[in-house]
């Protein structure tokens, strides 16, 4: 059962906490935690039934706060990163610093997401629904053992229900070439058109 939108403050504690929370997201509904401790994840993934190492996108509320954490970014793929976000996508990005382990892969997946929300630090996002099941527009959508196991649901209303896009940029800067892993609730000529314009 869901809440009502609670104080920003409220997602934030529970994050802090080393809780899981069902988050609104501009797509689908999200299952998030604290992306840099490994007992929030794991317990985040067991909660999902996701096998541990299968990657998961790292969510900021703003682009800024994207840019400070992944301060290595230069020439065309932090240009192609500000012109593609925030939006309903997930970049995959080269990660030569290493950041953000946990969240899996060679490449870095993030997502800047349009919220009213405040974690307060980096979320480890994936969607709301046991693994292999449909994507969760409202919070009665999402899996009774995933809400009974989250430490906070967030309900946001009716989600347009299409996943993000997903764009593998790992190439761009050495090559100048991208591709899409996934396409979802961005379309292909609107991803051209934003890096046609970066």
């Amino acid at each position: 059962m869901s809440e009502p939108a609670p104080p920003p403050s409220s997602l934030a504690t529970v994050i802090a906490a080393g809780g899981a929370a069902v988050i609104p997201t501009d797509t689908v509904y999200g299952l998030c935690c604290d992306a840099r401790s490994e007992a929030a994840v794991e317990a985040m993934l067991a909660l999902k039934g996701r096998p541990a190492g299968k990657p998961a996108a790292v969510a900021f509320f703003s682009l800024q706060a994207a840019l400070d954490a992944l301060p290595e970014l230069h020439g065309r793929t932090r240009a192609a990163v500000c012109a593609l976000l925030p939006g309903p996508l997930t970049l995959l990005l080269p990660n030569p610093a290493g950041r953000f382990p946990l969240s899996g892969g060679t490449l870095l997946g993030i997502r800047v997401i349009e919220a009213p929300l405040e974690p307060g630090r980096p979320l480890l996002l994936t969607s709301a629904n046991l693994a292999g099941g449909r994507d969760p527009r409202t919070p009665a959508e999402v899996a009774a053992a995933i809400t009974a196991g989250a430490a906070l649901v967030i309900d946001g209303g009716e989600l347009p229900g299409t996943p993000s896009t997903v764009v593998d940029l790992g190439e761009l800067e050495a090559t100048g070439r991208w591709r899409i892993v996934r396409e979802g609730a961005l379309t292909r000529t609107a991803v051209e058109r934003a890096l046609v314009g970066s």
